[in-house]
């Protein structure tokens, strides 16, 4: 496996499959083909789909100008879901093109240039890596430290510092989000609010607030780390944050929830997807509810099994979720939703706790049931804007 420098990514949202991946192509190409004076990008799939919602063409033309951006809206079945080809001119002299994928989580793929990025891992199942650190007598983070090592200290803390710095600036804002959804921003009304709310519902409150606002900020096209990608950025650092403000966890050991929650978002990412062009939402924000769950887990001290069995819970009751944003825009569902599975990887944790010795399914084997699942999703269903809430999404008049 990579390393986990791959899996958390910072850059502007709204997506790291659509904003993130082309906007690092654009720049690439643009080093590549210096002379070039002039640039057509033509977008395939879910990236022409999705193009104006998502912000590809903004993320695009931030790097190329001049520039034109294609929307090829015909599903083309021999493509990747997320295709971009860039033809490069100078004074209307072709100069070439280039052919990239955007795999997920701000990762692109050239068809041109070798994938030089050396495994760092090597193991590629969580069995293989529990029998490792039983052998071995270590700790998850322990075994991400020796793979990685301690420079992955400061990554982390990179990572840790932009989550947090997400969540204190989205819960000042206030105000609609951009686009034709006049989508009102919410976590901070939440964080603020009480009187609806009881003494025991102050976690969901707080939890929801802090996911709400990372999700919020990268609807808006601000800064978030991905974990592990965009659209699915509040829910790690929804639970994280209040373990820290509220249960008093050293940054450290949030440091070393983050390396731990990697390992699962990592394992994910190898055998399965974390693109919900690929696999649906449960490959985005079920993938960052594992991750979450796992984090959790380990800030509470688990066992290496009862850690696995939070992440295996949080994956396996996400199984089949459809990603289908509204008008291409991250935001319906997408905020609610990471707010919501803030809160189901805090449960996934606690039921872990009670009974893990009484589990009967590997993390592996949920996460290649995930990727069949993915592959059986209509199309529709995997980030197309073309079907579910996407296709029969009304708008309510004002008042």
């Amino acid at each position: 496996m990579k390393s986990i420098k791959s899996l958390y990514n910072i850059g502007r949202g709204p997506s790291s499959s659509h904003t993130m991946g082309p906007s690092k192509a654009a720049k690439i190409t643009k080093a590549r083909y210096s002379d070039a004076n002039k640039y057509v990008v033509t977008l395939y799939n879910s990236l022409a789909l999705t193009g104006y919602g998502h912000l590809t063409f903004k993320a695009i033309e931030e790097e190329l100008k001049p520039h034109e951006v294609i929307f090829e809206t015909k599903i083309d079945q021999k493509e990747h879901p997320n295709t971009a080809l860039f033809q490069m001119y100078k004074d209307d002299v072709f100069l070439g093109e280039e052919k990239i994928k955007s795999v997920g989580g701000g990762k692109i793929i050239f068809e041109s240039i070798e994938d030089k990025e050396e495994d760092v891992y090597t193991h590629s199942s969580f069995k293989s890596i529990k029998n490792y650190c039983a052998r071995r007598k270590i700790s998850l983070f322990q075994y991400v430290l020796m793979a990685e090592g301690e420079c992955i200290i400061e990554f982390l803390y990179d990572v840790w510092k932009t989550m947090k710095k997400t969540v204190e600036t989205g819960l000042k804002k206030s105000g609609f989000l951009p686009g034709s959804l006049k989508v009102r921003r919410k976590a901070r009304k939440l964080y603020q609010t009480t009187e609806d709310f009881e003494m025991e519902d102050t976690q969901a409150r707080l939890v929801s607030s802090f996911a709400f606002a990372c999700a919020e900020e990268n609807a808006a096209g601000g800064i978030v780390a991905t974990a592990p990608t965009c659209g699915s950025c509040g829910v790690l650092p929804g639970v994280l944050y209040y373990t820290y403000v509220r249960l008093g966890f050293s940054e450290q050991r949030i440091i070393e929830a983050i390396g731990v929650a990697s390992i699962f978002g990592n394992l994910i990412k190898h055998n399965a997807s974390i693109s919900g062009a690929e696999a649906g939402c449960q490959a985005e924000i079920g993938s960052a509810c594992a991750m979450a769950a796992a984090a959790a887990a380990y800030l509470k001290g688990y066992s290496i099994s009862k850690i696995e069995y939070s992440a295996e819970v949080a994956l396996e009751h996400s199984l089949g979720l459809t990603c289908d944003p509204v008008r291409g825009y991250v935001q319906i569902p997408c905020i609610e939703r990471n707010a919501l599975y803030a809160m189901k990887a805090i449960d996934a944790s606690r039921l872990a706790g009670i009974i893990t010795s009484l589990s009967k399914v590997s993390f592996d084997t949920v996460v290649e049931t995930m990727l069949e699942t993915g592959k059986d999703l209509a199309r529709e269903y995997r980030e197309t804007a073309e079907g579910g809430l996407a296709k029969y999404y009304k708008e309510k008049k004002a008042k």
